[in-house]
C-alpha cells in the first residue's frame, strides 16, 4: 500500500465491516464537536488499518474486528489527536499493536507454514503490494516479530525510523529484524523452488511411466 492509503478498499470485500464502521461514524457524529472530522479520518485511513491487520493475520473476520476496535479507540482519544498526520501515525501504531496482541492471545496461530498460507494468499486484493500469492505465502510464514516489520516496510512504505516509532522499539532492532526477515525469505524461496522442481520432476516421471505403459498395451 502507498502512503495515501488507497491501495484497496476493504469495504468492497467486507459488508459487515462497512456496517460496523457506519455505526462507529454515527456515534462519532453526535460527540465530535470541534474536534477533527472523525468521518474524514475513517474514510482516509480505513484501508490502511484493515490492510495492516489483514496482511498480518490473514483472517478477514479478525482483520475486521481489529479495524473496528482501532477506530473506536480513535474516537475515544479524538481530543488528543492534533492533526490528520498525527491520526494516521496513531492509527498505524494501534493497528500494528492490536494485530500483534491478537496473535499472542491466539498463540497457536503465531507462525503459518508455507503450505497453510497458500489458500489465504489467494484472497488478497490484486492491487496489494503483498498480493502475489507466492510472496504472500512466504511473508505469512515469517515469525510474528519479523512479519510486522516486513509489512510496515514494504506494504506501508515506512523507513526503519518510522517503523521503530510505530512499534516503539529501537531502530537497530528494526534493521536487525529486516535483515533477518530478508534472509529467511530468501531461504524459504529457495526451499519452495526446490519443492516445486521436485514436484515437476515427479510429475514428468509419472507422465513418462504412463506413456510407456500405454505403449506396451498398444
Amino acid at each position: 500500500m502507498s502512503r495515501d492509503g488507497n491501495c484497496f478498499d476493504p469495504i468492497s470485500r467486507a459488508g459487515v465491516f462497512e456496517f460496523r464502521m457506519e455505526a462507529v461514524t454515527a456515534i462519532a457524529a453526535h460527540a465530535a464537536g470541534g474536534q477533527l472530522d472523525f468521518d474524514a479520518l475513517l474514510r482516509d485511513n480505513q484501508s490502511m488499518v484493515y490492510s495492516i491487520a489483514w496482511n498480518y493475520l490473514r483472517n478477514q473476520t479478525a482483520a475486521e474486528e481489529i479495524a473496528q476496535e482501532v477506530f473506536l479507540k480513535l474516537f475515544e482519544n479524538l481530543a488528543s489527536i492534533e492533526s490528520a498526520d498525527h491520526a494516521r501515525f496513531w492509527l498505524r501504531r494501534v493497528a500494528s499493536q492490536r494485530s500483534i496482541d491478537r496473535t499472542r492471545r491466539h498463540w497457536w496461530q503465531r507462525e503459518v507454514t508455507i503450505e497453510a498460507a497458500a489458500e489465504v494468499a489467494q484472497r488478497t486484493a490484486p492491487t496489494d503490494v503483498l498480493a502475489s500469492a507466492r510472496l504472500a505465502r512466504l511473508v505469512a510464514a515469517l515469525p510474528e516479530k519479523l512479519r510486522m516489520v516486513v509489512i510496515l516496510r514494504y506494504q506501508e512504505d515506512l523507513g526503519p525510523e518510522e517503523i521503530a516509532a510505530t512499534l516503539e522499539v529501537p531502530v537497530r532492532k528494526v534493521k536487525a529484524h529486516l535483515h533477518q526477515a530478508l534472509e529467511l525469505l530468501r531461504e524459504k524461496e529457495a526451499r519452495l523452488r526446490m519443492a516445486e522442481a521436485s514436484q515437476a520432476a515427479a510429475a514428468a516421471r509419472a507422465l513418462e511411466t504412463g506413456a510407456r505403459r500405454n505403449a506396451v498395451r498398444d
